[in-house]
């Protein structure tokens, strides 16, 4: 990210201007996205450290822009009044969700915010553009792994993939917090897991349920000796690493195998999350509490997204009235 940042930043203001303004321009991609990324390592809130994977979703959200603004003959650097909402408007009539807009607009809000740090433009075509808003809760539009199908998969699950599902749908870490665990992040006399650097760098110390800590114990007599090897055949020296996953996708190969032949449809990671949230608050009914483990920064996310009470919750509560 560094290093990127530098092709840029070490120009003069009047050479980063030019290339900039040729490469909108001439419409080059990857030139654009180069300074897109940058700006992002250099102007970003998270500025270098920001993490790769929000690199990615930015980088993609700009391709698919200016592959839009190509093929729709839209001058970059002076873009008309209605081009930005006709982006919208095109990939919500393509059927993509309004969540999904916004992602999408908030990369090609940041790639017009890198022509104006560059001196190209001073366009910000995105200001008043309006995506719509969706009602309906993530929570119902995305549901959790209901508690049938997280055991029939558990019962085709060898003993690493079932760690996995325990880590992800009883202490609702992130794949990537998963997988970057150590052994020394991970204590199942004291039944708490450390999460060294969650979303947005943040720390937190996590709950074990009983069943985690049991399933880190057999895994620990399995794996935990060190010498591992990733089971993508890529040796690793880093022989404290918990999971011998080399990346998400080959965690999410071995863990959709154990869905397949539990015949339970596979939807990633992110149910699992939503099972802990979802059963955690029908336990304890304080969504403070749950966001706190599952590592939201605002309640407001748990209650959209990953939580939700049953209709009935009431029920009791009113039974004397």
């Amino acid at each position: 990210m560094l290093a990127q940042t530098r092709e840029w930043t070490n120009l003069h203001d009047d050479e980063l201007k030019r290339r900039a303004v040729r490469a909108a321009a001439d419409q080059d991609i990857l030139v654009l996205i180069s300074l897109t990324t940058a700006y992002l390592a250099h102007q970003g809130g998270s500025g270098v450290l920001t993490s790769p994977r929000t690199v990615e979703a930015y980088a993609l959200g700009a391709r698919q822009f200016l592959e839009y603004a190509a093929a729709q003959a839209v001058n970059l650097l002076r873009p008309g009044r209605h081009d930005a909402q006709n982006y919208i408007n095109h990939m919500l009539a393509a059927g993509r969700q309004p969540a999904g807009v916004q992602l999408k607009v908030a990369a090609a809000s940041c790639f017009y915010r890198a022509l104006r740090w560059a001196g190209a433009t001073e366009a910000d075509p995105f200001r008043d553009a309006k995506v719509p808003k969706d009602h309906t809760p993530g929570i119902v539009k995305r549901p959790p792994y209901t508690e049938d199908e997280l055991a029939d998969v558990l019962e085709h699950a060898d003993v690493q993939v079932k760690f996995l599902l325990f880590v992800t749908a009883h202490a609702g870490l992130r794949i990537s917090e998963a997988l970057a665990l150590a052994w020394d992040d991970v204590d199942e006399s004291a039944k708490r897991i450390h999460v060294r650097n969650g979303k947005g760098r943040k720390g937190r110390i996590v709950a074990m349920s009983s069943s985690l800590s049991r399933a880190a114990r057999v895994y620990r007599g399995v794996y935990g000796l060190g010498g591992a090897e990733h089971t993508d055949g890529k040796r690793t020296t880093a022989s404290t690493q918990v999971f011998r996953y080399a990346s998400v996708m080959t965690a999410r190969y071995h863990v959709e195998k154990a869905f397949q032949q539990a015949g339970v449809p596979f939807r990633g990671f992110h149910p699992g999350r939503k099972y802990a949230g979802t059963r955690l608050l029908q336990q304890i009914k304080d969504f403070g509490r749950v966001a706190a483990h599952l590592g939201h920064e605002s309640v407001d996310t748990t209650r959209r997204g990953y939580a939700q009470l049953a209709a009935d919750d009431l029920k009791d509560d009113l039974a004397g009235w």
